[in-house]
């Protein structure tokens, strides 16, 4: 997705930029990072301000990390009710393409995706709401990943649907025929054959 200055909203304490997608629910935030021959500083998470910017109160209860090299795909993932969870996500070495597709029933774009570059250059975060299946791929030789989620890891609640699933539209930018998967993500369905347990939220 391009994004543009009139996507976004300006927060008072000039501490991040909230960047709408496409799709009501996730957001790109972008913090303002103050720079000197030191080096660099910025806030990476303020509750208040994130919650201002999505409109509602998350607790993340849980931080994650991974690392990957080239070429590798993860996703895509979410937890089945009642164990849903909300991600934040960045990519603190290295670059990814990171992915959120919307499978909320009943939601006018469900199906859809938003796609976001996040590299340690940029410092972009993507928050990926409930309801969403969340995947990403390497883009450079080694990607070092850290999300928060706002309900712990349920291994009986693991689910997918296929990375793979041309149907989807995204451009991965490296070829899925090519790329590393895990066995359980080479199983997951494809989106016509999943039925979803997620409902569009009327809040």
């Amino acid at each position: 997705m391009k994004l543009t200055a009139q996507d976004s909203v300006i927060l008072t304490d000039i501490i991040m930029e909230i960047i709408k997608t496409e799709i009501e629910g996730p957001v790109i935030l972008v913090p303002k990072v103050f720079t000197d021959d030191r080096g660099y500083f910025f806030e990476s998470y303020s509750k208040r301000q994130f919650e201002e910017a999505v409109g509602q109160t998350v607790d993340f209860v849980q931080d994650n990390e991974s690392r990957s090299t080239k070429g590798v795909m993860r996703g895509l993932h979410f937890q089945l009710p009642p164990f849903t969870q909300a991600k934040l996500v960045r990519c603190v070495e290295g670059a990814v393409l990171d992915v959120a597709v919307d499978l909320r029933k009943g939601s006018p774009t469900y199906g859809r995706h938003v796609a976001v570059e996040l590299t340690a250059d940029n410092h972009f975060q993507f928050f990926v709401p409930r309801g969403f299946a969340h995947g990403f791929a390497v883009l450079s030789d080694v990607a070092v990943f850290q999300y928060k989620c706002d309900n712990y890891y349920a291994p009986q609640a693991d689910g997918g649907i296929s990375i793979l699933d041309s149907s989807l539209g995204i451009d991965w930018r490296i070829d899925p025929a090519k790329a590393i998967l895990s066995e359980k993500d080479l199983r997951h369905p494809y989106l016509k054959d999943f039925d979803t347990p997620f409902e569009l939220s009327r809040s």
